[in-house]
């Protein structure tokens, strides 16, 4: 009787899991998988970050108050993105619509001045979050208890050992069930060492797999008043001289923050802060005068050397490239290690839609599992 009743505790012991990655993905995979009566009788899910914040490539910086938010990394969605809405009403997130204007500086060309142009009306005008896009990370952070939080820690290897994988961090070793990384694939495959090791075929995409974000150098300013709105003014750039590519009204949603914030040509990484900032100034002087320099901060994020999100490619890798493949679609190591991640998403990968369906195609690959068993 007694190895009967030892029998029956196993049955319903609970399966350990393992998320790396505490970016969009891997806290919404958490948040559904809790959400979910059947999965969360079935699983404790233990989430390993290696930044000392959640969030990911969702990064927002809070000045004084706040609501006062600059966004460094994820920062627009459209009303097409049904998931990442559908998420947003879920959790009572509300947004609103990125401010365009009905006209744009224009620099085709280096040897010509720049000139306003109209813009023809948006059919699809981009969104962003009140309270700044890390509102979402705030909200679906409070669905981790802390003990299930792991931060500061980076995942070395994951190794099968019998029925279960061995995760060894450079803190400790965790053993789990299930591992899924929610890492770009690039960053998966070139750092994280795996045993027995993974099929050829998915190394070589997921080393041939862009990184969204992974180039981009994303900069702001703010300053004590809106200037740009004046009525031969615009806050949205588009150049083809750059440094500055792009660069669009960044004010908050109650209109009492005001701020430019936009994307500097990432071939310009190696430079430091303080030269970023003087050709980011003399652009913009071109088109507003010299009130650029009476600018209150200046903030960038340069997102290649961020060495939790990007690792450099092998070969020349050209945007989206191999992203929602369908090796990633599939389960590893007998059904016990998942890939995810935005990159991974059959639709919309490289956004933050993609990301939410990422979480959620792995929550109904976790279903089919278990009722299959």
């Amino acid at each position: 009787m007694a190895y009967g009743k030892d029998q029956k505790i196993q049955k319903f012991m609970k399966k350990d899991i393992v998320i790396i990655g505490a970016g969009l993905t891997g806290l919404t995979l958490n948040y559904l998988i809790k959400k979910n009566t059947f999965l969360s009788s079935i699983y404790n899910i233990k989430i390993i970050e290696g930044r000392s914040r959640t969030g990911g490539r969702i990064h927002t910086i809070k000045k004084a108050k706040v609501d006062h938010t600059i966004e460094m990394g994820a920062t627009w969605f459209g009303l097409k993105h049904n998931r990442f809405l559908s998420l947003l009403k879920e959790l009572e997130i509300q947004y609103f619509e990125q401010t365009i204007g009905k006209k744009a500086h224009y620099e085709p060309l280096s040897t010509s001045p720049p000139y306003l142009v109209d813009l023809p009306p948006n059919p699809e005008p981009s969104m962003r979050l009140q309270g700044g896009t890390e509102i979402i990370i705030e909200n679906l952070s409070q669905h981790i208890l802390t003990k299930d939080l792991q931060l500061n820690t980076i995942v070395k290897s994951i190794k099968k050992v019998g029925s279960s994988l061995s995760i060894n961090t450079d803190r400790a070793n965790y053993n789990a069930d299930i591992v899924i990384s929610t890492l770009p694939p690039n960053l998966f495959a070139s750092t994280i060492k795996v045993y027995p090791k993974l099929p050829a075929a998915f190394t070589s995409i997921a080393m041939a797999t862009h990184t969204w974000m992974g180039e981009s150098i994303k900069i702001a300013l703010t300053f004590e008043e809106p200037f740009w709105r004046n009525k031969n003014g615009s806050g949205t750039i588009f150049s083809n001289v750059g440094p500055i590519p792009e660069m669009y009204d960044h004010c908050n949603y109650k209109d009492d923050f005001y701020a430019l914030k936009g994307f500097f040509n990432g071939t310009y990484f190696s430079l430091s802060k303080k030269e970023r900032l003087q050709k980011v100034l003399k652009q913009l002087e071109k088109y507003f005068g010299v009130k650029v320099y009476d600018y209150l901060s200046y903030e960038e994020a340069v997102w290649r050397k961020e060495h939790l999100t990007f690792i450099p490619y092998a070969s020349h890798i050209l945007p989206h490239q191999n992203n929602g493949h369908e090796v990633y679609h599939k389960s590893y190591l007998d059904n016990t290690l998942i890939i995810g991640g935005t990159e991974t998403a059959k639709q919309f990968p490289g956004y933050m839609e993609g990301a939410v369906r990422s979480a959620e195609s792995i929550v109904e690959q976790l279903l089919h599992q278990n009722k299959d068993n």
